[in-house]
């Protein structure tokens, strides 16, 4: 619903086998998101970053968790759910 309210229309993508939960596009922005419960596995943290393996462009790149530190690896940026949706500028 934020990304809704922020102007953005959103669809789900797929990145060869594998499918982003949130592709947000406004005009010439573009953001991809994941959202995982909790990056408490290996396995979960592969799969989320995982997805944007295939993704070439330089658009900012999300994984939303509930979890409080900050797990950003090969430009991808982690962001705790509160601080995702309370700060007025993703980029």
């Amino acid at each position: 619903m934020e990304l809704l309210r922020r102007g953005y229309k959103i669809t789900v993508g797929k990145a060869k086998t594998k499918e982003i939960d949130f592709v947000c596009e406004k005009k010439t922005e573009k953001l991809y998101v994941q959202v995982s419960y909790l990056l408490a596995s290996e396995e979960t943290i592969q799969r989320e970053f995982g997805a944007y393996e295939s993704i070439r462009d330089n658009f900012p790149k999300y994984v939303v968790s509930l979890d409080e530190f900050d797990m950003s690896r090969d430009g991808v940026k982690h962001r705790n759910i509160r601080d995702f949706l309370l700060d007025p500028d993703w980029n």
